[in-house]
């Protein structure tokens, strides 16, 4: 009935998806395997992509040539900038998403790839041979042969949901979950734990009255996350923003001695950085509101996420408690906000690859390597793809180091440190994010997309392009200089000191409180010069040339960090035989397996002196 397969991919979520459709554009043939047709690239949580670390992600995925940007600005409500009052590094995009439209485009993504076929059922479990994964069995009984696994489960497996003293298996509310996985992978040496997260009530958007909340617009000038040509919103819908208030706390608290969490009926660990709502009355009882946005989810629905307001306490007290916000005080609620456990597998069990030390070409990827968000596990799935391709065409292993990606960082820290929670990414995971700035992931990547056979011509065509141009404009702007009388009107409009002679734009531009649009706007001249350059070439430009000082001091950590990474450790090494290793050092070391010293260094546990012993042993 079937034939056998490149990649199997098991789960149809952001990570599965992008997992499918990597492997599917390379060149294998791909069998992607879901529960649910209707679901695939389902929003269970919030219909937004991007923010702040999350929006480099995406620009990084698109930039190697995945297909979570496009799909984000095909199927946008609003797109907002965030952090512009701050430094470029920290610049994030985001948008509100049309979730019905987001799954059908994924969708028509993937059946329009001709190498990506589609089949309905569960994977109970995987075929193992000479410690290889050789495919999967379904519930049906069904043997599917295969050259690669990639399992993608997101939050069903022996997912467990919670409302209130009530629980049911569920991987999300009206799916059931998975099961017989875990117990296999288990008794094949793996280690298991289990983690939960929350999702809030929908409301129906008919019934607040918006005129007691603050609006919250799109950008005036909506940007987009792909640097293809897809195009950026027209229109846009708001988004709007409440607060909880003390009447609000009051009845939360009268559920929770029925709350699932503080009864200790879960067992996981949720989000740090995602608290429910009573978690947040809880653990910060001295502020008496916390902030509550309003999101439609698309543009023809009336369907609203309350963003903010994720519990899993009984749904009679979340419906007296919206109520109270401002706002929500005749709220009419669509289903109540719930928590669900699942079943997930400590990351340092994983290569840099995602492939699994334990058994070859079995990939994990998404929420069972323990993280949150969809953009951590679409990434995930991308490499994962990519690296399963890879494998079974006998190619060396496509990573990425922590300077070169927010996705290299989320991988080197999964797979070294491991996590007890929930993983987000934030910037200030990266140490290099100077470098790994959202406007440059193209220049960054790729050229890195393109060898692999990922990236399209016209998206390498593109970069090269606006590398040349950023350079043109960079010399165009040392070249010429600026008199006192044609620039300092505009100087002492600004608030920035005149100047006595000539000068450079570009010195003139480095200023902090200097801009280059500021610069075209006041300036003949520099609007002269720039006029045949597209924005993101001027943007580049002015962004390389107010940082220079700064992205000159990161490449030099870089290329200091570098010397390490480049010093390659055998798959097989044997730790015991280094007597001089500390007892901790050595266990931690021969679980990881790192294939690098560098590796080694981030290694949670592996002190410096083990590194100097390393250093030297691998000299000799």
């Amino acid at each position: 009935m079937f034939q056998e397969y490149d990649v199997i991919v098991v789960g149809a979520g952001h990570a599965g998806c992008e997992a499918a459709a990597a492997a599917a554009t390379m060149g294998s043939s791909v069998l992607l395997i879901t529960m649910n047709m209707h679901t695939i690239a389902q929003m269970s949580c919030n219909p937004a992509m991007g923010g702040v670390a999350k929006g480099q992600i995406v620009r990084e995925i698109d930039a190697l040539g995945g297909q979570s940007g496009i799909v984000s600005d095909k199927t946008m409500i609003q797109f907002r900038m965030l952090n512009l009052s701050k430094g470029p590094a920290m610049w994030s995009p985001r948008c509100q998403s049309d979730r019905v439209r987001f799954a059908e485009e994924w969708r028509s993504i993937l059946e329009n790839n001709p190498n990506v076929d589609f089949w309905q059922d569960t994977a109970k479990n995987i075929i193992v041979e000479d410690g290889k994964a050789c495919g999967v069995v379904t519930s049906l009984g069904i043997e599917i042969r295969s050259k690669a696994v990639v399992l993608t489960n997101g939050t069903f497996l022996n997912g467990l949901i919670h409302i209130g003293e009530k629980n049911f298996g569920g991987g999300r509310t009206g799916e059931k979950s998975a099961t017989g996985l875990t117990e296999q992978l288990v008794t094949l040496g793996f280690e298991a734990g289990r983690m939960k997260t929350g999702t809030p009530p929908r409301v129906d958007g008919r019934s607040l009255d918006y005129s007691k909340m603050e609006e919250q617009p799109g950008d005036e000038n909506p940007a987009k996350f792909s640097y293809t040509d897809t195009k950026p919103l027209a229109k846009q819908r708001s988004c709007w923003i409440t607060y909880t208030n003390q009447e609000v706390h009051d009845v939360l608290k009268t559920g929770f001695e029925k709350s699932p969490m503080f009864s200790g009926r879960i067992k996981g660990l949720g989000p740090r950085y995602c608290p429910s709502v009573e978690d947040k009355i809880n653990r910060f009882a001295d502020k008496d509101r916390h902030q509550i946005f309003v999101e439609p989810e698309g543009w023809d629905t009336v369907e609203v996420y309350v963003n903010g307001f994720s519990t899993s306490l009984p749904e009679d007290v979340q419906y007296a408690a919206l109520r109270k916000i401002p706002g929500f005080e005749n709220a009419k609620m669509f289903r109540p906000g719930y928590a669900i456990e699942y079943d997930y597998f400590p990351p340092t069990q994983l290569k840099s690859t995602l492939e699994t030390h334990l058994v070859k070409n079995l990939f994990f990827a998404g929420q069972i390597n323990g993280t949150t968000g969809y953009e951590e596990a679409a990434c995930q799935g991308l490499m994962a793809g990519i690296n399963a391709h890879r494998n079974v065409n006998d190619l060396d292993p496509f990573v990425l180091k922590r300077s070169e990606a927010y996705i290299g960082v989320l991988i080197d820290d999964l797979i070294n440190k491991g996590t007890e929670e929930p993983y987000r990414m934030f910037t200030s995971r990266a140490e290099y994010r100077t470098l790994l700035r959202q406007d440059n992931a193209d220049l960054r990547l790729t050229e890195k997309g393109y060898e692999i056979g990922l990236a399209s011509d016209e998206r390498v065509e593109a970069v090269r392009t606006k590398k040349r141009e950023t350079e043109e404009i960079i010399a165009k702007l040392n070249a010429t200089k600026l008199t006192p009388d044609e620039i300092n009107p505009a100087l002492e409009a600004i608030g920035t000191a005149q100047i006595r002679e000539k000068i450079a734009v570009a010195q003139l531009l480095r200023r902090p409180q200097i801009s280059i649009n500021q610069l075209l706007e006041s300036s003949p001249v520099v609007n002269e010069l720039l006029s045949e350059y597209g924005h993101d070439s001027v943007q580049q430009a002015e962004i390389n040339l107010k940082y220079d000082s700064y992205i000159e001091k990161e490449m030099l950590l870089v290329e200091k960090m570098n010397k390490l990474e480049n010093l390659a450790i055998i798959e097989n090494f044997n730790y015991d035989g280094v007597t001089s290793l500390s007892f901790e050092g050595r266990e931690k070391l021969k679980r990881t397996r790192p294939s690098t010293i560098g590796q080694a260094s981030r290694i949670s546990g592996v002190s410096p002196s083990d590194i100097s012993v390393l250093m030297l042993y691998i000299g000799r």
